[in-house]
């Protein structure tokens, strides 16, 4: 054997035959199973850095030697027709969206999102998805937006979004949903973050409105484009979105029929509805007892079978569930009973009811309570300031304390004035006294201003009855202005010469 030095890629002649080790490294590698570690874009898809764009290649199932980089998966327009578990090969740890839409799939095995665990975007709209099964979306719990609008969807089995945790936006638009679990918010291991649903254009007739209620300030929930019947309830529903401004309302407000005042419609207004102005209420009681908080705009005596709804901080009732032995109930005609009212009750209780009118909009259906006085109402929320708020007013009072007391400090104690006798001299003052003055200047020039400021503290001569000798006789001030405190202006208090004998 005689290699063959000029040869490219070190390339060795056995036996006649040239042989490249390189080449032949790589045929064993992946003989035994080992594939090279360079990831290559598939044929029929397009990379762009960590995107790979598979869309209207006309795939009926996913390419095998998808790159696992890849941040966004886009196999949309496509006919894909199952996602079975393995439809990727390896796992996908850092993909974030993953596109599937326009295809034909119908079909999707459990489990089959397991390969994707970071997924925040799932989109599979305008699909033939006709069920939602158990557990389907199982290993999505960073999943943050579902697109299935536009799909055959006609049942949703309780716990098909059991693991979706981070759920924000769902999107089931334009399917045949004729009823849909509202208890997912509240549902084990449901989406509690929920804040935007679309569940427009599908075949709703009845919706609770009790629970449309409760979700009113969690989030955004889409009902037009359906055949609701228009009865009291979902009158009221409307007509208290309607004051509240609730954007999925005010901006399909044609989508809903019960909102064509012109058109046929129910009779909500029994005897007892008036027409007067709603002004606002305020509801005041001691705690322990018993409050009644009549319904704005609705009399004492009104008809009873009233459709009634009270929206309270905790809530929301209806006048024709009510427990009797509750702390909060719905009386026939409307009025809201609190029995044996505590402190947190305090807050504001809106009334949900049919009025079949048009609100102006200095008018309010909602209602202050206040258990308590007023300050304790404050304390216990009723002002809605937070603890935050009340911590930086603490800390502000005290830093200024402290900066004031600092200051008098340094005005007090950091420009000290020297002694001086009768004849003008200086000398010191032996701890006798301490002169301040307001400029360390004015010190040393000896001049003294009409406005000038200074303290004087005198300490008495202590006697020795037991030590003889000379005593120290006490320092001769002169004339020494001092200011008042409390007063603006000054006084000249002349001190005559003390005369040590005289101390003796």
């Amino acid at each position: 054997m005689r290699p063959i030095a000029s040869q490219p890629f070190a390339q060795t002649n056995v036996g006649g035959r040239h042989c490249n080790p390189p080449a032949a490294a790589l045929l064993l590698l992946l003989c035994l199973g080992f594939p090279p570690s360079v990831a290559v874009c598939p044929l029929d898809c397009i990379c762009a850095s960590d995107i790979i764009s598979c869309s209207g290649r006309n795939l009926s199932t996913t390419p095998f030697d998808l790159p696992s980089y890849a941040t966004r998966l886009d196999l949309s327009h496509n006919v894909i027709t199952t996602l079975p578990t393995d439809w990727i090969p390896q796992q996908f740890a850092r993909l974030a969206t993953l596109v599937l839409s326009r295809n034909a799939i119908s079909q999707i095995e459990v489990n089959a999102f397991n390969v994707t665990p970071h997924l925040l975007h799932l989109d599979l709209s305008s699909n033939q998805i006709t069920v939602l099964n158990f557990s389907l979306f199982t290993g999505l719990k960073e999943l943050k937006e579902l697109l299935l609008y536009d799909n055959q969807i006609v049942l949703i089995n309780p716990g098909a979004f059991s693991d979706l945790h981070s759920l924000q936006r769902l999107y089931l638009s334009g399917n045949r949903l004729k009823t849909f679990p509202f208890g997912l918010y509240w549902e084990p291991g449901g989406p509690r973050n929920l804040t935007f649903l679309d569940l427009s254009y599908n075949r709703l007739s009845q919706v609770p409105v009790q629970s449309l209620l409760s979700l009113t300030q969690q989030g955004s929930i889409y009902l037009q484009e359906n055949p609701l019947v228009c009865d009291c309830a979902l009158l009221a529903l409307l007509e208290y979105w309607m004051w509240k401004q609730y954007h999925p309302l005010m901006d399909f407000r044609d989508g809903y029929p019960c909102m064509d005042v012109s058109g046929p419609g129910p009779i909500c207004s029994q005897q007892g509805v008036s027409n007067t102005p709603l002004e606002s209420q305020t509801n005041q009681e001691e705690p322990g007892k018993w409050l009644r908080v009549p319904c704005p705009g609705l009399a004492s005596s009104a008809q009873e079978g009233l459709v009634v709804f009270w929206v309270t901080p905790r809530t929301v009732l209806n006048s024709s569930t009510n427990d009797p032995s509750a702390h909060l109930i719905v009386l026939p005609n409307g009025t809201l009973e609190i029995q044996g009212a505590l402190i947190e009750d305090s807050g504001t209780y809106g009334c949900v009811v049919a009025r079949q009118r048009h609100y102006d909009p200095y008018e309010s259906v909602e209602v202050t309570v206040v258990i308590g006085n007023l300050s304790t109402a404050s304390a216990s929320g009723l002002t809605h300031r937070s603890g935050t708020e009340h911590f930086n007013t603490a800390f502000t009072t005290l830093a200024s304390c402290v900066v004031s007391i600092i200051l008098v400090l340094l005005y007090l104690y950091l420009t000290p004035c020297r002694c001086r006798d009768s004849r003008g001299g200086s000398r010191g003052c032996g701890g006798r006294a301490i002169i301040l003055c307001s400029d360390p200047r004015e010190a040393e020039s000896g001049e003294r201003r009409s406005n000038g400021k200074r303290v004087a503290f005198l300490e008495p001569q202590a006697e020795d009855s037991d030590i003889g000798g000379s005593k120290t006789p006490a320092m001769n001030l002169g004339h020494v202005t001092t200011e008042g405190i409390l007063k603006n202006g000054s006084r000249t208090v002349p001190l005559s010469p003390i005369d040590p004998a005289q101390i003796a």
